[in-house]
């Protein structure tokens, strides 16, 4: 099998799990949306699976090179679409809050393309018509 056609398998895996979180979850996969944390810092943290996403929120890792090692970062307004979301799963360790993890195919900017995961307070639904293909 090719390394596309291994990407693939991984996103339709993630997808039908996604199919069955999407009852207890803030999105649905297909949904439109823009990426913007904070106003002080406004750039989103992509991580590369959700399970480093929800250690990190824990605090728990190892190194900022580990964290660099494993993460891309999106610009605010970056535009995506939902591919999976997972419920209350990122239990931030600053904050007595928990987060959905949502897992995201990057639509815009130099990430286009890439899949990733972010927490949910990083994400913004938008019109349908203004994401751009």
């Amino acid at each position: 099998m090719t390394v596309r056609g291994l990407g693939l398998l991984a996103v339709l895996i993630v997808f039908s799990a996604a199919l069955a979180f999407a009852a207890e979850c803030g999105l649905r996969a297909g949904t439109a949306v823009t990426l913007a944390s904070n106003p002080n810092d406004p750039d989103v943290i992509v991580w590369d699976s959700r399970e480093r996403l929800v250690a990190y929120a824990a605090g728990r890792w190892n190194s900022a090179h580990d964290v660099m090692a494993h993460t891309k970062i999106a610009g605010p307004g970056t535009r995506a679409r939902v591919v999976a979301c997972f419920a209350g799963v990122a239990h931030l360790k600053l904050a007595d809050i928990d987060r959905d993890a949502i897992g995201v195919h990057i639509m815009s900017g130099p990430l286009r393309g890439r899949y990733g995961w972010v927490v949910s307070s990083d994400v913004h639904m938008v019109k349908t018509a203004q994401l751009v293909q």
